[in-house]
C-alpha cells in the first residue's frame, strides 16, 4: 500500500496527495497525520489536492475528518488546490466539507495557518 509524504515546514506539516487516493490510501493518511500533528507538536496541516481530478464521498469525508482529528490535536487544517470540476462534484454530492478550511492555492493556504496560529 502506497503512503503519502507528510513534509514538516517548520511548526505545519505540508501534505501533496500525487496520486489517485483509494480509501485504504486515505485511511493510512488520516492515522500517519494524526501521529505527526501528536509527535511534532505542529500548528498546522496543509492538504495539497490539486493533483486530484476527483474526490468521492469517501475521500470527501476523509478530509473532514483529518481536519476534525487535527482541531483536537490542536492543530488547524487548510485545504488547497481544489479544482472547479472537484469543487462542482462535491457539491452535488451534498458534501460541503463543513468545516474544513480551504483556501485557493498552497501560499493562501500557508498565509491561513500563518494567521490562526495556536498558541
Amino acid at each position: 500500500m502506497e503512503r503519502i509524504p507528510i513534509l514538516r515546514m517548520g511548526k505545519h506539516l505540508l501534505v501533496t496527495i500525487q496520486i489517485d487516493m483509494q480509501d485504504q490510501t486515505a485511511l493510512l493518511l488520516q492515522e500517519d497525520l494524526a501521529t505527526m500533528v501528536e509527535k511534532t507538536g505542529a500548528h498546522g496541516v496543509l492538504i495539497d489536492v490539486s493533483a486530484l481530478e476527483m474526490v468521492d464521498s469517501f475521500i470527501g469525508r476523509m478530509l473532514v475528518s483529518i481536519s476534525d482529528i487535527s482541531r483536537i490535536l490542536g492543530a488547524t487544517t487548510v485545504v488547497v488546490g481544489i479544482r472547479p470540476a472537484v469543487a462542482i462534484t462535491l457539491v452535488e454530492l451534498g458534501l460541503s466539507l463543513g468545516g474544513v478550511k480551504t483556501a485557493l492555492n498552497v501560499e493562501r493556504g500557508m498565509a491561513m495557518l500563518d494567521a490562526a496560529r495556536v498558541v
